[in-house]
């Protein structure tokens, strides 16, 4: 018996987020009672966050292989192969929960914990990128939590030396109580150089890298698999604590480590710290692990064994070291100023063992704390989807002029400046393409070679039809990278959804989960990393269904991209796709017309293939270099967006006979781009585009300083950009709700 245990009992169980059955079935796969350490083990590896119990059965259905794909899901992040022997590694991961308590250091742990696990595989980060959700404006807590998560976002990234290039913030009533912050990063590493998890050789020093261990973060796994309530202000001591500067002092010492051939395999501490990172290192090489807690560095006096594992403390590493190596890996982290601890070894009996003064505190066998965690095939019911909204049902409740305006001020499609301008998206001087276009463009080294990433979701879709929101967010994601000229190679996902034991809210999950599928097959497009963030609800009210998607696509010569700027008057305007003038679930309904009905467009994944691929080839054979993909607005706010990008007008010939206007210009059919080419050109594109099978029509010119819609006054870019740039500078002073 180990000195001053606490018994365990049913409540000290439920406070650990097992629930009574999850816990006999560990009793019973260990023969008897666990201790508190070993009880803190098991609520950490069995929770949602880090055993996807609810989620992993319809994982597993994604598609995750192409000729391209170094490493697909199940380590710490996904490797794909760019050519020329280097390798792209990009993940994204949630901190909600954390973020909702504590605003900065919710946002700041976040992009560090992603940061890690891309430098973990040996890569160096070359970008990050996010998708923030927030509540309505006029919730009283909004506007603390949007200066809160930016400046984290901000403070972290700017501070590591990362430039932060791109990402999407939106706002709506659902996510009061539970905001969304996803953090993406993107790293560059030699394609035969990945480092992975797996540990192998038995006696092998299991060492502990990075910052000291302390009382912060303690449970957040288990916050990140729980339910918001009244008292959830209380959790705050479970959210982590960042510094940005000890973990770019911790990339230079791993790199440095990695190039010396001394790392046997290597593990980020993120979710359940200490915990996950060994269990995963034995389990995934067939082999026990030993730690001796007394060797760990600690910056708090007394710490049990118990917070040692559960600790998240952050900027921290677990490595299998080449004991031959020893010297020369402890010169490199005492260099960088680091800790560096010898805390444990591998062995061969599969166990998990933690000692602590002395005492053995845990010993568990180490495959079926993974393996033996519960997995769930939670029952799921379909709601009913909504019927189809016809456009000639939606009258136009003001001048379409009027509507553009209001839209491009709103604050879903106004302009985010106020956000990204306070990160540093210059910094490694590779951002060839900045936030505010379709996807960002970092060059990779001296070029010319560069990748195009992009985040992207529509919510509103998802919760409508979880399947073609699904199947929506992935096109979106695939169309951006499309319209600056990228070829799409593979995507990581966030998804983030309620409470998976209401089967409306599991329904969704799966819905969206076939619909990603479904996309990402069509437009070989795999699946390579990602999280799964569920609970997502507080006093029973669950988040919008939030499949969030980050895509990476690659561009033979950055000099040869596309922008959404027009460049010159007297262009011609093509729209590229087929115009319905689909106004269900669109934001002119929802923001012009006051209603959130009708289901979303239908995603037609041929069409998504033949469209974009058409518009790619015009980009790479640099005959146009300005294009932009419908989507959020239509038509209408595409072409406004456009024309304040590059300070250039210009007029809408007709609207297409059948159309009301106002379904023509504000409907957002899928598949669709706007390419602004010159004049000379647009009959051989169009008739290009009818050879390949592709709609195609002339609807427009550039010129002017005025935007002007088929038979409304001219509208000033002066007007619009003012709408559009001063709606979120004024909110975040307090000027309106």
């Amino acid at each position: 018996m180990i000195p001053n245990e606490p018994k365990i009992t049913p409540e000290l169980v439920a406070e650990h987020g097992l629930k009574p059955d999850e816990y006999e079935r560990f009793v019973a796969l260990i023969g008897r009672e666990p201790t508190i350490t070993e009880l803190g083990i098991v609520s950490a590896m069995w929770n949602e966050h880090c055993s996807y119990k609810s989620s992993r059965l319809h994982l597993k259905t994604l598609p995750t292989k192409a000729p391209w794909v170094i490493q697909g899901p199940g380590e710490n992040a996904g490797v794909i192969d760019i050519g020329d022997g280097l390798a792209c590694v990009f993940k994204m991961e949630s901190h909600n929960h954390p973020s909702y308590i504590e605003p900065y250091q919710g946002a700041t742990t976040g992009v560090g914990g992603i940061l890690r696990d891309v430098f973990t595989m040996g890569a160096r980060p070359i970008a990050a990128l996010n998708a923030l959700r927030f509540g309505s404006p006029d919730h009283p807590k909004t506007r603390h939590l949007v200066a809160g998560v930016v400046a984290g976002i901000g403070g972290y990234g700017n501070s590591f030396g990362v430039p932060t290039v791109g990402g999407s913030v939106g706002f709506h009533s659902r996510y009061d109580g539970n905001i969304l912050v996803n953090a993406m990063a993107v790293g560059i590493a030699r394609a035969d150089e990945i480092f992975y998890a797996k540990a192998t050789g038995v006696g092998n020093p299991i060492v502990y890298l990075g910052s000291k261990t302390g009382r912060d973060g303690i449970h957040g796994a288990t916050m990140a698999s729980a339910e918001f309530d009244e008292n959830s202000e209380e959790k705050r001591p479970t959210v982590q604590v960042g510094d940005p500067f000890a973990e770019k002092l911790l990339l230079e010492a791993c790199l440095e480590l990695m190039a010396s051939g001394a790392v046997i395999a290597i593990q980020d501490m993120g979710a359940a710290g200490l915990t996950c990172s060994a269990v995963e290192m034995g389990a995934k090489g067939d082999l026990g692990i030993e730690l001796d807690l007394d060797a760990v560095p600690c910056r708090e006096e007394g710490m049990t064994a118990y917070e040692m594992m559960l600790s998240e403390s952050q900027e921290r590493m677990l490595m299998v070291l080449d004991p031959d190596k020893h010297d020369i890996a402890e010169a490199i982290f005492r260099k960088w100023g680091l800790d560096f601890a010898v805390i444990g070894k591998t062995t061969d009996t599969l166990r998990f063992v933690v000692k602590h003064k002395g005492e053995v505190v845990a010993d568990l066998p180490i495959k079926e704390l993974g393996d033996e965690a519960p997995v769930y095939d939670r029952p799921y019911i379909q709601n009913a989807f909504e019927p189809v909204l016809p456009p000639e049902s939606v009258e136009a409740p003001m001048p379409n002029g009027e509507a553009l305006v209001k839209l491009v001020g709103t604050p879903d499609l106004c302009s985010k400046r106020w956000v990204w301008e306070q990160y540093d998206h210059l910094i490694l001087g590779n951002t060839v393409q900045t936030p505010g276009g379709d996807a960002a463009i970092v060059r990779v080294g001296d070029g010319p070679k560069g990748l195009a990433m992009t985040t992207d979701v529509t919510p509103r879709y998802c919760e409508a039809d979880p399947v073609e929101g699904g199947k929506q967010a992935v096109a979106e994601a695939w169309r951006n990278i499309t319209a600056v000229g990228g070829r799409p190679l593979a995507v990581t996902d966030n998804l983030n959804f309620g409470n998976p034991e209401k089967p409306e809210v599991m329904g969704q999950f799966v819905g969206c989960i076939r619909g990603i599928g479904e996309a990402c097959r069509a437009l070989d497009f795999p699946v390579v990393s990602g999280n799964v963030s569920l609970y997502n609800e507080t006093q029973g009210r669950s988040i919008l269904p939030t499949p969030t998607i980050g895509g990476v696509g690659l561009l033979d010569d950055v000099k040869v991209h596309a922008t959404i700027a027009f460049r010159a008057a007297g262009e011609a305007l093509v729209l590229i796709g087929e115009t319905k003038g689909w106004l269900g679930q669109s934001v002119y309904l929802r923001d012009i017309c006051g209603r959130e009905a009708g289901a979303p467009p239908p995603v037609d994944l041929a069409a998504e293939k033949r469209n974009g691929d058409f518009v790619r080839g015009l980009i790479r054979s640099g005959r146009v270099r300005t294009v932009h993909d419908c989507s959020d607005g239509g038509l209408a706010v595409t072409l406004a967006e456009m024309a304040m990008a590059g300070g250039i007008g210009c007029t809408v010939d007709a609207v297409p006979d059948g159309l009301s206007a106002h379904a023509f210009l504000f409907g957002e059919d899928q598949a669709r781009y706007v390419l602004a080419v010159p004049d000379e050109e647009a009959e051989a594109i169009l008739r290009e585009a009818a050879a390949a099978g592709v709609p195609a029509a002339r609807i427009g010119s550039t010129g002017g300083e005025t935007l002007t819609l088929p038979d409304e006054a001219p509208i000033s870019l002066e007007r619009l950009r003012t709408a559009h740039e001063s709606w979120l500078p004024a909110y975040m002073a307090g000027q309106h709700a």
